[in-house]
């Protein structure tokens, strides 16, 4: 697949996690929630990273993700902060016991939009 066809592919995902996310919401599902903005956030982040480099990488390593974003040319960088909140609530939403407030869930949803709006923008861009 091409780095264009693989970037709609994941700017599906994206839009699909974001609206599941906002779904999760409604019904104060508040851990699945955040779990769904968070890949959302990565899928748009793997958007834009395609878009402007030709590739994206698959890392548990959240630092190393956050660079690759926001070395990916300035429509990353102005994410950067974005997604490195996103990414800190991934250990709370998907790996401890601990609960997630509504208001997390509400920012991580915002912040996953905001990416996905990015995406969106960068992947309509002319090549």
């Amino acid at each position: 697949m091409s780095y264009l066809a693989d970037s709609r592919v994941h700017l599906d995902k994206a839009r699909e996690f974001l609206e599941s996310a906002r779904d999760e919401c409604d019904f104060e599902r508040y851990k699945a929630a955040v779990s769904a903005a968070v890949i959302s956030g990565i899928n748009s982040k793997d958007v834009i990273c395609l878009k402007a480099t030709r590739r994206t990488t698959k890392t548990e390593n959240h630092n190393e993700a956050v660079r690759e974003l926001r070395l990916s040319g300035p429509a990353g960088a102005s994410l950067e902060t974005t997604f490195r909140r996103l990414l800190a609530l991934k250990p709370k939403s998907q790996n401890q016991a601990s609960s997630v407030s509504s208001a997390s869930a509400r920012d991580a949803v915002s912040w996953a939009q905001r990416m996905y709006d990015v995406a969106v923008e960068v992947v309509s861009r002319p090549s």
